[in-house]
C-alpha cells in the first residue's frame, strides 16, 4: 500500500520534512510546558519537599474518616515517599495530620486527602459532609486546616446501598 503523499519522490520529500517539523515542534512544547511546571512549582508546598528547608509555620490537627458509616484508618507515612517529605503528612496512624512549610499557607482539609490518594471521585459529594470541632462545614473538603482542630469527614459512596442499612420491621 502506497500511503497519501508518498508515491512521488518529490512529494515524499515534502511529506517527510513536513512530519518531522511538526514532530520537533510537538517535542519543544513538550518539553517547554515541563521545564514552565517545574519553575512554577517550586515555592508550591503541596508538591516539593521539605526536607531541606527552614519550616517556620506548623500546624496540626485530628481527622476522623468515615465511608458508609464505617470508619477507615488513616495511615501512618502519608506524604512520605522516595526519601522525600511533603509539606502535609502523617507521622503515626492516630490520625493526626501535620502542615508545615516555611511561611504561612492556606492548606485545606482536600490537599490532605489529595496527597493521600483518598477516591474521592467515588464519593457521593451530596451525601457526604465534612465537621469541625462537631460544627457541619459548609466549604466541605475546601475546609481550611486549623491548628488544634478535629475533622470528621463522613462520606459515602456511590456504590453504596441505603437499603442495607434498613431492616423493614415496624416501629415498636
Amino acid at each position: 500500500m502506497i500511503w497519501p503523499g508518498m508515491g512521488d519522490p518529490s512529494k515524499r520529500r515534502k511529506t517527510l520534512k513536513f512530519l518531522i517539523i511538526t514532530a520537533a515542534i510537538g517535542v519543544g512544547v513538550a518539553a517547554a510546558s515541563s521545564g514552565v511546571q517545574i519553575l512554577l512549582n517550586t515555592d508550591n508546598p503541596l508538591k516539593v519537599c521539605i526536607n531541606d528547608k527552614e519550616i517556620n509555620y506548623r500546624v496540626s490537627a485530628t481527622l476522623e474518616v468515615y465511608i458508609d458509616g464505617q470508619k477507615a484508618d488513616i495511615p501512618a507515612k502519608v506524604g512520605f515517599k522516595d526519601g522525600c517529605q511533603r509539606a502535609l503528612y502523617t507521622e503515626t496512624p492516630d490520625g493526626t495530620i501535620h502542615a508545615a512549610w516555611s511561611e504561612q499557607y492556606p492548606f485545606e482539609l482536600g490537599h490532605f486527602l489529595w496527597l493521600w490518594e483518598f477516591p474521592l471521585r467515588d464519593m457521593n459529594e451530596a451525601k457526604s459532609t465534612i465537621f469541625v470541632n462537631g460544627e457541619t462545614s459548609s466549604d466541605f473538603i475546601r475546609t481550611p486546616l486549623v491548628d488544634g482542630n478535629h475533622y470528621r469527614a463522613e462520606f459515602t459512596s456511590k456504590a453504596y446501598d441505603e437499603s442495607q442499612e434498613k431492616d423493614f420491621l415496624p416501629p415498636q
